[in-house]
């Protein structure tokens, strides 16, 4: 199995790195030498560009990689990151968020993570001379519009790609690894005596913040990540009977297509299946010309909300009755039994539950009843 790549704040670290050696009029490296964890050995990280300006300060730029086999909004992403000398009392390092750089919509600061600040810490402190104090402006171009395929604004994120991880390395969570770790976890339940035949996918974190929070029992969840076909035919294989899809409706409406691996590098037909859909709803002409135009499910909806808020509810509904339906299909598609009772949730990225299929509605509430014993002891 290839090495998973780095994180988006490795590659910002990298580029700010190679600005500063600009500033320091210093030969560039073009493989930048960086600290990933504050110890240990240095690990070369390859920088695109790097030179001085007019003005006295410089720009350098990274490509992000999220490494071989990761399916990652980041992969060829540039990050630009402009350093400059500043003057007067403050700390040693002001950042501030340029264009396509998410900002904590309360503050108006560039957010990112305190791994991310570590970085900027173990790897550009040292090469600061006593007295001077740096500052440093993020760019990422695509930031803006590849936001929108994120929770940020959930979050109070706005304006772009926020800089967090906790970690040097990429998570393989859309990955064939990531559903090997589910179907094990899925065996495992399964095989308990106590086991119930109940389970909840839950696609992305925010659902499994959310879902406990709606009386879902947390023992019955599973992390679902990506690949929801191989899970549901696992699922109904190992004896689930009561199975609810769990997710932001951005991300479940693949499945009202028939696109049973949702990551948006494999497969992407959202804005057909959300304006079809909107069609059997009555949407017509402009309007739908405009649904069909928005950056994405998300805001297509939000947008409907306002024009047309009863029009907007019942599409929701649709889409998830056509999950239920579709999910079902698939089942029986893989010599799956019917008997299998399927249903969605769907929310948005404020953490709102906005729409629930016919199953789904009634399975919120049979499996949100006072809490259980895990399975096997599960936490």
């Amino acid at each position: 199995m290839a090495e998973a790549g780095f994180t988006l704040p490795v590659w910002t670290a990298a580029a700010a790195r190679a600005a500063l050696q600009g500033l320091l009029g210093e030969r560039l490296d073009p493989q930048q030498p960086l600290r990933l964890d504050g110890e240990g050995e240095l690990q070369p990280i390859p920088i695109e560009a790097a030179a001085p300006l007019a003005d006295g300060s410089a720009l350098a730029m990274a490509r992000c990689d999220p490494g071989e086999g990761v399916l990652d909004l980041t992969r060829g992403l540039l990050v630009w990151v402009q350093a400059r000398w500043l003057s007067g009392v403050g700390p040693w390092l002001e950042l501030r968020a340029g264009e396509g750089v998410g900002v904590i919509q309360a503050s108006g600061e560039a957010c990112l993570s305190t791994y991310a600040r570590q970085l900027l810490e173990w790897n550009l402190r040292p090469l600061v001379p006593a007295g001077r104090r740096l500052g440093l402006e993020v760019f990422i171009p695509e930031g803006r519009r590849l936001a929108e395929r994120t929770s940020n604004a959930a979050f109070g994120v706005v304006e772009g790609l926020a800089l967090i991880g906790t970690q040097a390395r990429v998570q393989r969570s859309a990955a064939p690894e990531q559903l090997e770790v589910a179907l094990a976890e899925l065996r495992r339940r399964a095989a308990c005596a106590d086991f119930a035949g109940d389970l909840v996918l839950v696609i992305g974190e925010n659902g499994l913040d959310l879902a406990p929070r709606l009386g879902l029992p947390p023992q019955l969840l599973l992390k679902a990540g990506n690949w929801l076909g191989p899970l549901l035919v696992a699922a109904a294989a190992a004896g689930v009977q009561r199975l609810l899809l769990f997710g932001v409706q951005g991300k479940l409406i693949k499945l009202a297509g028939g696109i049973f691996h949702t990551h948006h590098h494999l497969a992407d037909g959202r804005a057909e299946v959300l304006t079809a859909l909107a069609a059997l709803e009555g949407l017509a002409g402009a309007d739908l010309e405009r649904l069909h135009g928005a950056a994405s499910v998300e805001t297509g909806l939000a947008d409907l909300d306002e024009r047309q808020p009863a029009l907007a509810e019942r599409l929701r509904t649709r889409i998830a009755a056509a999950i239920e339906q579709r999910s079902r299909a698939y089942l029986l598609s893989h010599g799956q039994p019917e008997a299998i009772a399927v249903g969605a949730v769907l929310f948005d990225r404020s953490r709102r539950v906005r729409a629930c299929g016919p199953a789904g509605s009634r399975l919120l509430t049979e499996l949100g009843s006072p809490a259980r014993e895990a399975p096997g002891g599960a936490p």
